[in-house]
């Protein structure tokens, strides 16, 4: 079905007024080949809170970005390959039901959709395009997934020390290693994940001893952070790109 719908005009159509929608901002989509299988809404976990996203389920990738205006502005497009994404049922809680996690080796995050029924039609349809890719590559899965983020609204102290209260002196940090909220003298490290950037990122106290007896270290680029126990107005490099406009 998907290679007869990939070279035929009513695809083309569809991928170009998701190209439309983004505008010159957004990055070209149409590719040999490249089929979209669906979109719609579903509520994406933020650092600070849930928000709606729209996304794009291709044969080969995931797109999502800020709505605008629906169905015809979105802006800050985010491109996922599929062949390196893994997802996972998220068991309901509260107001937040019908999630799964969408998990790679740069990002992961936890979604929701709006009834079970959907939800169960877009695991299903990621499943099946992240199978059939693998089988056409011959890749294994991956094996390794950047950490999920826990939101801020679920820690009132440091998730380490469980001694140091946040407030807008004392702030909240994410170590990327193992997603945790923690304060700043249990984040003064930087270790090099490679998987998620070219340069050294945050890590808790707990996961730098983890990596450094792992073999991993002591390292160049393994760096302490001066003064991050203190406030400042700049962009830091905790700030979720999704949270970046509040």
């Amino acid at each position: 079905m998907v290679d007869r719908l990939a070279n035929s005009e009513a695809n083309s159509k569809r991928i170009a007024l998701v190209e439309s929608c983004f505008g010159a901002a957004g990055q070209p989509l149409a590719i040999p080949g490249r089929v979209l299988i669906g979109e719609g809404v579903l509520t994406k976990l933020c650092r600070k809170k849930p928000k709606a996203r729209q996304f794009f389920l291709f044969n080969d990738i995931l797109v999502y970005g800020n709505i605008v205006i629906q169905k015809k502005k979105y802006n800050k497009q985010h491109i996922i390959p599929l062949e390196s994404v893994t997802i996972d049922t998220v068991p309901d809680e509260g107001e937040l039901r019908n999630g799964w996690l969408i998990k790679t080796p740069t990002k992961s995050f936890a979604v929701y959709a709006a009834t079970s029924t959907e939800k169960s039609e877009w695991m299903n349809h990621i499943s099946k395009c992240v199978r059939e890719l693998l089988q056409k590559s011959g890749k294994a899965p991956t094996g390794e997934h950047a950490a999920v983020w826990v939101p801020d609204s679920e820690a009132t102290v440091c998730m380490r020390c469980h001694k140091v209260k946040f407030t807008p002196v004392s702030r909240r940090h994410h170590c990327r290693k193992c997603g945790f909220v923690v304060c700043g003298p249990c984040s003064e490290k930087k270790f090099l994940l490679p998987s998620q950037s070219s340069k050294p990122v945050r890590v808790c106290e707990h996961c730098y001893s983890l990596l450094m007896s792992a073999g991993l270290g002591p390292r160049s680029d393994s760096i302490t952070l001066p003064g991050s126990n203190f406030n400042n107005n700049t962009l830091s490099d905790d700030e979720d790109e999704d949270d970046s406009s509040d």
